[in-house]
């Protein structure tokens, strides 16, 4: 069976794409749904129920384990429906072929599928229309429900006043719920580091264990910033038994989202580590797994095989066909420029103007997270908006309905949000009495009214767009696009954003843009310099960091230096503004004296 698309859409927020598996994927294409946010589930799922006439039962938060229970029903609604289209796709008629050739007019332009279909409707005479249907279900792929956990996103939570088992926090119920449903060929996508227990738990569930045939039911990426970290959670892993099919390699900065900055790896020279040493990478982890998988008494599978994907800030189809064939990568992650996609995602009319009309500066990095992990933000979103309106009432931060970021211990056992008002009350009042001159105690405050409550503004949107409650979570709406949104000005139909991907048309057209190599060169140099500026000439410590940071922008920006004018499908004038760029901010950083006066 041949993959239509060799593209995903990576999770976008929270809300952005819980549902966009039921829009995509009977047309091959991949994409990945959050799992932070049950109650949202539960909502998007009596919506789905409604829609397509399933039965609905409420989980209400009085039943065990909801929070599992309430994922693993979503999911089951969410591949009813995507089985349900893709069946129509696969049985469709030359009367009725609508689905049908969307989907083949949107797989890329070498799809043996397309050539295929038309070849054989081409010499097809009516009794042959049978065989060609046959052909279709045995050759069209429906693209997989993929689902994201942040495995430091874990609150432990609590029945009353008691704690309960580990078991029942939040990443732990969610693996659970995923794992508990009855989603095949789907992978859970682990992100922001390592969590022990729950890589542990996960071995509890057999359905991420190969068959006697070698085939695994639920499969697991790691998203990962370098090739260290891979290796290292790919033997972690594979020492339990647990294979990692495919390494997600995202851009520290040039990405959506939370941003981590990864000690100044450039995206490129990190994707070149992997180009190098992927079939060792596959063979240290096979010979590792293998022996794991003995004392499960499953033998002789052969080997396992390791996808490698990349995302973060490509914005054209000479970007996403040079990652392709110069890598060897198996699929590109598109996320951001599917906020501008109404068929593919949930984007509030609001938020979506916002983008469409945003400029250069209105993209930045931001601290409002309550994770105190860089954020990138668009500037005047409505929730934003909102944590305005409470601090100028003199009442900041947020009520915390949901507390799926209450994680600070400072003020008891039970943990809070930072972005919570209970929290920012007992933090401002502290500062204030602190020995602290007023000028700092002005600044640690504001910096504590800055945090906003992204895990209900995330998911807003998805509740906006289709006219469900929001009295719990209000109409404030967060957006974490990255800055290579900037290059489009407008919404697209899901064919337009397809087409641009694979080159058969052009949105950015006349548009100047840097290649998203450079762009992310220069979102790194920036930090570097920013983070110098406000260096303490006592910190050693971060002193080393930044000199180590230095060091591997200057390795990276060597690396470019030598690939940029290789590239064959590279134009002469980005050839020539990227290596200048290169050359300028190679100069910056070799100016300056971390060590001046130590």
């Amino acid at each position: 069976m041949t993959n239509a698309h060799n593209f995903h859409i990576p999770v976008l927020g929270i809300g952005y794409t819980i549902d966009t598996p039921a829009k995509v994927a009977h047309y091959g294409i991949s994409s990945v749904v959050s799992l932070v946010d049950d109650l949202l589930v539960e909502k998007m799922r009596e919506f789905y129920c409604n829609q397509y006439k399933l039965s609905f039962e409420s989980i209400t938060r009085e039943e065990a384990d909801y929070r599992a229970k309430r994922i693993t029903a979503y999911l089951d609604v969410l591949n009813i429906i995507v089985q349900k289209k893709f069946e129509q796709v696969k049985n469709s008629t030359f009367e009725k072929t609508d689905e049908l050739y969307k989907y083949l007019e949107m797989s890329f332009e070498n799809s043996k599928i397309k050539q295929k279909f038309y070849d054989l409707k081409d010499n097809a005479f009516p009794e042959k229309v049978a065989e060609i249907q046959n052909w279709l279900k045995e050759n069209l792929s429906v693209g997989s429900i993929d689902v994201n956990i942040m495995t430091k996103l874990d609150k432990a939570n609590y029945k009353k006043s008691e704690k309960l088992p580990i078991e029942f926090n939040d990443a732990h119920a969610a693996l659970r719920g995923f794992a508990q449903s009855s989603l095949c060929n789907s992978s859970i996508v682990l992100s922001a580091g390592i969590n022990q227990h729950l890589y542990s738990y996960i071995a509890e569930f057999d359905d991420f264990f190969p068959n006697e045939k070698g085939e695994i039911k639920k499969k697991i990426i790691l998203k990962v910033s370098d090739y260290r970290s891979a290796l290292i959670q790919g033997k972690l892993l594979a020492k339990k038994g647990l294979w990692v099919s495919e390494f997600r390699i995202e851009s520290g900065l040039n990405c959506g989202g939370h941003a981590f900055p990864t000690e100044g790896y450039l995206l490129g020279a990190i994707l070149e580590e992997f180009r190098k040493n992927r079939a060792e990478l596959c063979a240290q982890l096979n010979e590792i797994y293998k022996k794991a998988l003995e004392k499960r008494g499953l033998t002789n599978l052969g080997d396992f095989s390791i996808r490698i994907t990349a995302q973060g800030g490509v914005a054209t189809a000479q970007e996403h066909n040079f990652l392709l064939s110069y890598y060897g990568v198996d699929s590109v992650g598109w996320g951001s420029a599917f906020l501008l996609v109404p068929e593919a995602t949930n984007v509030d009319n609001e938020t979506l103007q916002l983008l469409a009309n945003a400029k250069e500066d209105d993209y930045y990095l931001s601290e409002i997270s309550p994770l105190g992990v860089l954020f990138n933000n668009l500037r005047n979103n409505s929730k934003d908006r909102e944590k305005e309106k409470f601090i100028s009432a003199g009442t900041p931060g947020s009520l915390c309905p949901k507390e799926h970021l209450a994680l600070n211990s400072e003020f008891g056992e039970k943990a809070l949000c930072t972005a919570s008002r209970k929290y920012q009350k007992q933090k401002i009042e502290e500062i204030t009495k602190s020995d602290l001159p007023q000028n700092q105690k002005d600044a640690a405050i504001r910096a504590v009214k800055d945090k906003a409550c992204i895990c209900v503004g995330l998911g807003t949107a998805a509740l906006i767009n289709n006219n469900l409650d929001t009295k719990i979570e209000g109409t404030g709406v967060s957006i974490c696009p990255g800055p290579s949104l900037v290059s489009f000005n407008r919404t697209y139909t899901l064919k337009e954003m397809v087409d641009h991907i694979y080159g058969r048309v052009d949105l950015l057209a006349g548009v100047e843009r840097l290649h998203f190599f450079v762009r992310e060169l220069k979102m790194y140099a920036d930090y570097f310099l920013k983070s110098v500026k406000e260096l303490r000439k006592d910190d050693e410590k971060q002193k080393n960091y930044l000199e180590e940071f230095r060091k591997n922008m200057l390795e990276g920006i060597k690396y470019y230096i030598s690939i940029f004018p290789n590239i064959t499908d590279l134009p002469e004038a980005i050839k020539t503004k990227s290596l200048e760029i290169c050359a300028q901010i190679k100069l910056k950083l070799e100016e300056v004296n971390l060590f001046a006066g130590a």
